[in-house]
């Protein structure tokens, strides 16, 4: 089987952005956006034009800048949000409009006091009206997740019959379990007509944790395109991250999926972006946490420095991290000891490492963390009790 490529939509200076306290400029999303461009994104969600004249500058100076991936501007079904968008994607070499309405029972009868028949009369005419300005048009069903299939197929066929090129379906509450995410895409794949004229995406929020799972649930069923965003970030609980579909799907070549994006800058990518928004990445966040290349656990402490992959399924290097940490804490073994001790120019026997390790753990217990100026007190220490260490 060959393998095909999954688009990776970026929404960080959109969806990412709406985080409380993470506003950004012009120029830090122009920079975003440069890097962006770099990596390897296919699409970037570069704002909402209509919401204010800093985001209309914004999509506008994005679209001039960036030279591979397509531009894209979200919009409701309402036409002067489209008319808006489409005046500030004028530069893109690549612009798509994002348009779209809620789609769930819940946005039909309580956000739009509507009936279904209506939202899809007001689905064809945001994709019609879209589709007279740009030729590719994002239709967006929102609270998809929480959509009957069936009711949710028949939109998306009026949406590709009025020229969507891609259909997003959105769990946006992030409601869905992996399997009904998967089969919902299923079915769609199969019951969507004109669905070989349009691609797919999955677009996930995080507020039961599942947002990742199911953005590779809908990808495994067959949607091709992932809107993400750098370290998760995004509304509530924050968006499907990018950097772990990414290599969720370079770890598991069976997929047959693979993506444009270049690994080795995921790290300073997600450094940049915790920089400019001013928000800290959490130290356990996969492939780009501080923690996630370090060990402290003496067990798996001596797996790591017997055979690396004892324990690490990623090389750091792949994701741009210089090198995988051994933490010494008062849980590591004499592995570890021996092997900082000698970093830092010790050479210990074994009758010595039995000492000083005696001294390490009095001296680890009373602190989280054992770091390098420490090994050299713990030294002293010993030598002072009359072990001579080399």
């Amino acid at each position: 089987m060959s393998t095909e490529k999954v688009e990776i939509f970026d929404t960080t200076l959109r969806d990412g952005e709406q985080v409380p306290g993470c506003k950004l400029n012009t120029a830090q999303k122009l920079k975003i956006a440069s890097r962006l461009d770099e990596i390897g994104v296919n699409v970037i969600e570069a704002g909402f034009p209509v919401s204010s004249p800093g985001d209309f500058k914004s999509v506008t100076e994005i679209s001039k800048l960036v030279k591979n991936a397509t531009v894209c501007a979200l919009t409701r079904a309402v036409k002067n949000d489209i008319e808006v968008a489409a005046e500030a994607l004028k530069y893109a070499k690549y612009p798509r409009i994002h348009t779209g309405i809620g789609t769930s029972d819940t946005h039909i009868k309580y956000k739009f006091n509507s009936t279904r028949e209506e939202i899809i009369e007001r689905a064809i005419m945001a994709v019609s009206y879209a589709k007279s300005f740009v030729e590719d048009v994002e239709f967006y069903a929102e609270d998809a997740g929480r959509t009957d299939n069936e009711f949710l197929a028949r939109v998306c066929t009026a949406a590709v019959k009025a020229g969507a090129t891609v259909l997003n379906i959105p769990d946006t509450t992030g409601y869905c379990l992996p399997e009904e995410y998967g089969q919902k895409i299923k079915y769609l794949k199969e019951n969507v007509k004109g669905i070989e004229n349009a691609r797919l995406s999955c677009h996930c929020h995080n507020d039961l944790g599942m947002a990742t799972a199911n953005a590779i649930a809908g990808v495994a069923n067959g949607a091709r395109q992932i809107e993400c965003t750098i370290n998760g970030i995004g509304e509530r609980a924050g968006n499907t991250a990018l950097e772990e579909v990414v290599m969720i799907l370079r770890q598991h070549p069976h997929l047959n999926l693979m993506t444009d994006i270049n690994p080795k800058l995921l790290f300073d990518t997600s450094q940049m972006v915790s920089r400019e928004m001013g928000m800290y990445v959490q130290p356990n966040k996969a492939i780009v946490g501080a923690n996630a290349f370090a060990h402290s656990s003496g067990i798996h402490q001596d797996g790591m420095i017997k055979n690396k992959q004892t324990y690490e399924i990623i090389d750091p290097a792949d994701v741009g991290v210089t090198e995988s940490a051994i933490i010494l804490t008062a849980r590591s073994g004499r592995a570890a000891l021996a092997y900082k001790a000698k970093k830092m120019g010790y050479e210990l026997t074994k009758l010595q490492l039995d000492t000083v390790y005696r001294e390490f753990l009095n001296y680890a217990d009373l602190r989280k963390e054992v770091v390098d100026n420490d090994i050299h007190v713990i030294m002293e220490l010993s030598r002072k009790r009359n072990i001579a260490i080399a």
